[in-house]
């Protein structure tokens, strides 16, 4: 009788006890490494917010419209213009008004936009592939696992054009031709974080595709690996989401 109750019990352990919050131990894991890195995130956001907050407020742009022309020393036109000074923090909206292969005109934020639609359609891709494997349909893993390992490479490629137009412009770390350094300072690092984020998560989601291809998961019987790393890109998505408004848009 002893010997039936303990194996009974023995297909409900969880490293030494039944299993909390119905969730398997690696499910439990992932969660406590996103509240961690939700902690270093909110960090990085609460120190930009008290830095921002330090300076005055962007000097409201009323010289330059939507679609208008951008001549090639436009930044030397917002200094003599009063727009882009030490003392006040700048408009993003004058600063990221580039777009790939469309030289010389003003679109404000349409390319972060565009960033920013591409991040949040990969997430919704990973949610059809953990559904999928919910069905234990490879195929479709695989395919929605290919897709959102697409739209992590298309984000890492948009944000490295960014950060080149913007060096470009003469942003450093330590330099910043559109106002107080410390608005290219916090660009650098905390897109950077994000982007190490997001580069991580590529690499993660190719090794789940090459074994999902391999069979792997359906020789365990099931893709909860699939949510696992699932987990991970959801949160990568959410904290753009306020990368963006943060830094971007207030």
């Amino acid at each position: 009788m002893a010997t039936n109750t303990l194996s009974t019990e023995n297909k409900f352990t969880w490293g030494g006890g039944k299993s909390p919050f119905s969730v398997s131990y690696g499910k439990l894991m992932m969660w406590i490494f996103l509240l961690s890195d939700a902690f270093t995130f909110s960090s990085l956001l609460i120190a930009y917010g008290f830095i921002r907050y330090s300076y005055q407020s962007p000097i409201h742009n009323e010289i330059v419209k939507p679609l208008a022309h951008l001549s090639d020393n436009f930044v030397e036109q917002m200094q003599q213009a009063g727009l882009f000074v030490q003392d006040h923090w700048p408009s993003p909206e004058l600063v990221f008004n580039h777009f790939p292969f469309v030289h010389g005109m003003h679109l404000p934020l349409f390319f972060v936009s565009l960033m920013t639609f591409i991040l949040i359609f990969s997430s919704v891709t990973m949610v059809l592939a953990v559904e999928a494997g919910h069905r234990m349909a490879k195929d479709e893993v695989a395919k929605y696992m290919l897709l959102t390992i697409i739209g992590g490479a298309a984000f890492l490629g948009c944000q490295a054009w960014e950060w080149t137009t913007f060096i470009g412009e003469g942003a450093r770390l330590y330099e910043n031709p559109f106002g107080p350094k410390s608005f290219a300072a916090l660009f650098f690092i905390v897109t950077g974080f994000h982007g190490f984020h997001v580069f991580s998560g590529v690499m993660l989601n190719v090794i789940i595709y090459l074994n999902v291809l391999n069979g792997t998961y359906e020789k365990r019987g099931h893709y909860e690996m699939i949510e696992k790393v699932g987990l991970y890109w959801h949160f990568v998505d959410l904290v753009w989401v306020f990368v963006f408004t943060f830094y971007y848009l207030i």
